[in-house]
């Protein structure tokens, strides 16, 4: 009697263990207490059990219970509807256990990536936000922060956990999208939730797919040129499988990008390259969401004569006619041509957001679009420009208008006058008798002084389409 006794009493331990150890219903990071699911959407939950069992997801925001059933490979997913915004709610998700996350909110999600001018926080020592940051806490804003993460092959899951915007949590959150989320969160009077996945240094081929990029052979070809470094990945698709991957389930309303300086050496694909990037986070997806970016900034450690840089900042400008993009120019927030992390990052994610505002949400109140190079008329020996986003007017931050350079037949550039004539500017040089082309801003550290009279930058530009040399540092 013993021995059975005995028996029994391991057999229920073991019983019960396993049931612990391999049948509990789990859910991947992304989907947790604190986060804010996209407002009036069909939005996936899933995650792993055992197959056959029978999993239920129940929302605090209506009656409705949703069921699932465990799949071959022990994963389970549907889908729940989403109110308008609001929240606090619980979810309830039962299986051979239960999960309850607490505090969740619906709202407005956006996911934030790049490079380190995307990634950068205060705590990187940008101490003129030190009055934003602690006053800063607001239970409406979410942050879900994704670590530096590679792998082989597209990854499931991911580290990281949601979390309420408080002083801590804001110090190590990027800055551009605190303050893009922030502005967001003001002028909706909505909950807003912002995923951070990027990584300093990293070219945008690590953030495609690896078969889109070897399924193309200028892009091939073009990562191929990439150098290995020691902080970063340049591997296509390895921060893609790590860090995008894992979320590409989770409903969102767009994308805000801040990247390019690590592709300066291959700018003349790099028009291809983002194009295919966003049209493949798209796919995967599975939904045409809007996909604003940031023009990168002037720097002079490309290399203080070259142009390498304004050759990128040309290819983000083509990739902006892409559709439901958006591009904003901030070569007018450099404080030290020196650093490659300009420090004006409340201006950069104010901009983005005025974009997204105007496009996404159609609030059009705020300028939001920087004046753009339209086309070129020679009169006699003079360029008049017109530009694009100008209709009340260019102006000039100063006595003379800086960053025009013009040329004849010779394809040789010289620095050109220019004067503001109406909405056009008229640029010349008196030795120049038979103008061709013009450019303006057209370096690695330039920073003109011709803006809208709505206060944005005019994006840099070029007239010509010659071939160029660059010999980037």
């Amino acid at each position: 009697m013993k021995k059975l006794f005995l028996a029994t009493l391991l057999f229920v331990f073991l019983f019960g263990n396993l049931v612990t150890v391999f049948a509990n219903v789990r859910l991947p990071a992304i989907i947790g207490t604190h986060m804010v699911l996209q407002q009036n959407s069909t939005v996936n939950i899933w995650g792993w059990c055992d197959p056959g069992e029978k999993v239920s997801v129940s929302p605090a925001w209506d009656t409705t219970t949703y069921h699932a059933t465990g799949f071959s490979n022990a994963k389970w997913s549907l889908q729940i509807k989403t109110p308008a915004a609001g929240g606090p709610y619980k979810i309830t998700i039962n299986g051979y256990n239960t999960i309850v996350l607490e505090d969740v909110l619906v709202g407005e999600v956006w996911v934030c990536s790049g490079q380190s001018n995307m990634e950068m926080s205060y705590n990187w020592g940008v101490k003129q936000y030190k009055a934003d940051i602690e006053n800063g806490a607001n239970k409406h804003i979410r942050f879900f922060q994704i670590p530096k993460l590679t792998a082989d092959y597209p990854q499931d899951d991911t580290k990281g956990m949601w979390v309420v915007c408080d002083t801590e949590n804001l110090k190590r959150f990027s800055l551009v999208g605190y303050f893009f989320g922030r502005q967001l969160q003001q002028s909706l009077n909505m909950p807003v939730g912002l995923i951070n996945t990027s990584w300093g240094g990293t070219p945008a081929e690590t953030w495609t797919p690896k078969d889109t990029i070897e399924n193309n052979e200028v892009l091939k070809t073009a990562a191929g040129k990439l150098k290995a470094a020691d902080g970063w990945p340049v591997s296509a698709g390895f921060t893609y499988n790590a860090m995008i991957n894992p979320i590409i389930n989770y409903a969102i309303a767009g994308a805000i990008w801040y990247q390019g300086e690590a592709n300066v050496n291959t700018a003349s694909t790099y028009t291809q390259l983002l194009q295919t990037m966003i049209a493949t986070w798209r796919k995967v997806w599975k939904k045409d969401f809007p996909f604003y970016f940031v023009q990168i900034a002037p720097f002079a450690g490309y290399g203080e004569k070259g142009i390498s840089s304004a050759l990128l900042r040309e290819a983000q400008t083509r990739a902006s006619a892409f559709p439901n993009t958006g591009m904003v120019v901030i070569h007018d927030l450099v404080d030290n041509i020196h650093d490659i992390h300009p420090q004006q990052k409340k201006e950069v994610g104010l901009r983005l957001a005025n974009y997204a505002l105007a496009e996404t949400y159609g609030k059009k109140e705020t300028i939001y679009k920087s004046p753009m190079y339209k086309n070129v008329a020679i009169v006699k020996d003079r360029a008049v420009i017109n530009f694009e986003n100008a209709d009340k007017g260019i102006m000039s931050k100063g006595d003379t208008i800086t960053g025009f350079y013009i040329a004849g037949a010779d394809k040789i550039f010289v620095p050109a006058m220019a004067k503001i004539q109406g909405n056009t500017i008229v640029a010349w040089n008196k030795n120049i008798k038979a103008p061709v082309a013009v450019r303006f801003g057209f370096t690695n550290d330039g920073i003109p002084n011709l803006f809208g009279k709505d206060g944005l930058p005019v994006s840099i530009f070029r007239t010509d389409d010659w071939d160029v040399k660059t010999e980037p540092k």
